[in-house]
């Protein structure tokens, strides 16, 4: 599969996902559609389409944004300083979407890493299991949990 990021995809985006991946904006904590699902399967890039997040990895933060333990292929995520807002923080962008995805910080749970990929919703589009194969993700099944 080809992940890219091309116009059309820029073009199919809500002004709020534009807003988020293309103007490294964040949405409202809480409002997240992504927040509270608890279903199997994975979470790729809303522009290029590449894997991103595997819901085995989601854990409940209380950040109000969901959060993750790892990216199911690191070099899929790039992780860049940023220096906005008065704080020094490490931005997550994806790889071939370039788009920006949130932040990473080193508060995590313990026993997975120690750390929390604290992720916009507007950036993610949600692949169930058990559409997964059909959507070109089989390779990535062994990553989702059983149910």
């Amino acid at each position: 599969m080809t992940y890219t990021k091309s116009p059309e995809a820029i073009a199919r985006l809500t002004p709020e996902q534009f807003r988020v991946t293309q103007q490294n904006g964040t949405e409202y904590a809480g409002t997240g559609e992504y927040l509270d699902n608890h279903a199997p399967g994975i979470y790729v890039d809303i522009v290029s389409g590449e894997p991103l997040f595997a819901s085995s990895d989601k854990f409940e933060s209380g950040c109000g944004w969901p959060s993750f333990t790892k990216p199911i292929v690191p070099a899929y995520v790039h992780e860049l300083r940023d220096v906005s807002h008065g704080m020094v923080r490490t931005e997550v962008r994806s790889a071939h979407g370039d788009s920006h995805l949130g932040h990473v910080f080193p508060d995590g749970p313990p026993d997975r890493g120690g750390l929390r990929y604290c992720i916009n919703s507007a950036s993610l589009r949600f692949v169930h299991r058990d559409d997964m194969q059909a959507q070109g993700y089989g390779e990535y099944l062994n990553q989702v949990e059983e149910i």
